[in-house]
């Protein structure tokens, strides 16, 4: 595997999750599994294997492979600190990092040498568009080398909106041969793409959800590709991400104030009295918690939340909410001032705590994630688990994993939709009796890592 993250080494988002989780539950099921990452300035050291110069282009760096083995993976750390070695991952509070289209170019080639002297793979799996050029490589640069002659590679598209575009002079940088620069190759809209890269050269593309490999060949959910996945209809599949109930279980989580389960739900009680406490809102049990952990996006659909919950006569003002995330500065701003002029239901913070997230996912009643797409999700996921009935957006993996019998869903894009699926979801709560066989329904549901892994063992077969 080929990825530009893994948790829990290198994270900013779901991406890292998968790379930490899957290639372990792959590894149960008896696969052999190694991981290629950079090595940023964040990661520790660790034993270096092997030493040579990655070759992109007209350029050479010097680098180094450091190894980790993991619960029975391989893990290995491109250490190059002319590429790695900086504050950021993507880049810095000014935005990108101008060369990273050969930062990820380097990746690859760099995963390349690692198959062909550490680790001879049947199968290569990139991952997003970090990763896109590893199939162009293999079958264009590499066509006619022996080592990788029965291989097959995959291509995970995490997310479609992100997908690495850049001038088309870069493609000398990259070492690609401008032959390459057209509509059924590298050409999008007049610019490289690493993500069309992965999509037209791998031999099979797949996505994190069955719904999503669905809606990214519409234009609504499409980001202008749409055309071309519908063309490769015939290599593209779905398999949905899993979660880690070994970190995720409320009857075990050690970051809880007390354990709970579908047997005894005594725990989240006082899980919720200490999210009221830690958030500085009055502690009313009986009073509805809606809960919310969330990247402050338009995608994310937070912009409805504010419209909704700012609203007198909205269902949410029956309700407290905990609004926990960072992102865009607007949003930031708006949940800032809904928590300030209403600061005994609204609650607010800005940032990334693990163990808050956590809490929240415990002491909330539901749990609001209002996409306008979504790929997976995770949080829906956590949520049924621990008993927290999700209010979803009807897309993508929300759409896979949530249904009638332990959630709540509704299909518009406007606040007004979103209010009136918390009304439902409110009106249902005060039948505590059928609200908490709605929650062990939840909790029982298994989207496990080993389910996925055994799908993912069929497509590599």
């Amino acid at each position: 595997m080929v990825a530009s993250e893994a948790a829990p080494f290198a994270k900013t988002g779901g991406l890292a999750d998968v790379l930490g989780s899957l290639p372990v539950a792959l590894a149960r099921l008896g696969a052999a599994v190694a991981v290629v990452i950079p090595r940023y300035r964040s990661v520790p050291p660790a034993s270096t294997v092997s030493s040579f110069r990655i070759r992109v282009g007209p350029h050479a760096f010097p680098a180094a492979i450091q190894e980790v083995v993991r619960q029975g993976v391989r893990y290995f750390f491109v250490d190059c600190p002319a590429l790695y070695d900086r504050e950021g991952i993507y880049g810095e509070a000014d935005g990108d990092y101008p060369d990273n289209h050969v930062r990820f170019a380097a990746l690859s080639q760099a995963a390349i040498a690692v198959a062909r002297t550490l680790f001879r793979p049947d199968v290569f799996h990139a991952h997003d568009w970090h990763a896109g050029l590893l199939p162009v490589y293999l079958r264009q640069n590499l066509a006619l080398d022996p080592t990788f002659a029965g291989a097959r590679c995959i291509f995970t598209i995490h997310n479609l909106g992100y997908d690495g575009n850049f001038p088309a002079s870069v493609l000398p940088e990259i070492g690609l041969s401008r032959a390459l620069f057209h509509p059924e190759g590298l050409e999008f809209y007049g610019q490289v793409s690493f993500l069309k890269a992965g999509i037209v050269w791998a031999d099979s593309i797949n996505t994190v959800s069955p719904t999503y490999a669905r809606e990214i060949q519409t234009p609504e959910f499409g980001f202008q590709m749409d055309g071309l996945l519908r063309a490769r209809s015939y290599k593209l599949s779905g398999i949905l991400n899993g979660v880690d109930y070994n970190e995720w279980n409320p009857e075990t989580d050690a970051r809880l104030p007390a354990h709970y389960s579908a047997g005894d739900f005594s725990g989240k009680r006082i899980c919720k009295a200490e999210l009221l406490g830690e958030m500085d809102l009055p502690i009313d049990l009986d009073r509805p918690l809606i809960g919310i952990v969330s990247r402050f996006a338009e995608q994310k659909g937070m912009d409805l939340v504010v419209g909704a919950a700012g609203a007198e006569d909205s269902p949410l003002a029956e309700a407290a909410l905990v609004v926990f995330g960072s992102g865009d500065g607007g949003l930031e701003n708006a949940f800032r001032d809904l928590a300030l002029a209403n600061p005994r239901r609204v609650a607010m913070g800005i940032g990334y705590n693990e163990s808050l997230a956590h809490l929240i996912e415990a002491g909330s009643d539901m749990f609001l994630m209002p996409s306008r797409y979504e790929p997976c999700g995770l949080n829906q996921i956590y949520s049924l688990r621990y008993g927290t009935v999700p209010i979803v957006r009807a897309t993508g993996g929300l759409q896979d994993t949530v249904d009638a019998e332990t959630g709540f869903k509704f299909t518009g894009l406007t606040a007004a939709d979103l209010a009136a699926a918390v009304g439902t979801a409110l009106r249902a709560y005060e039948d505590r009796a059928t609200w908490q066989e709605r929650m062990r329904r939840g909790m029982r549901k298994d989207f496990s890592w080993d389910a996925s892994a055994r799908e993912y063992q069929k497509l590599y077969e």
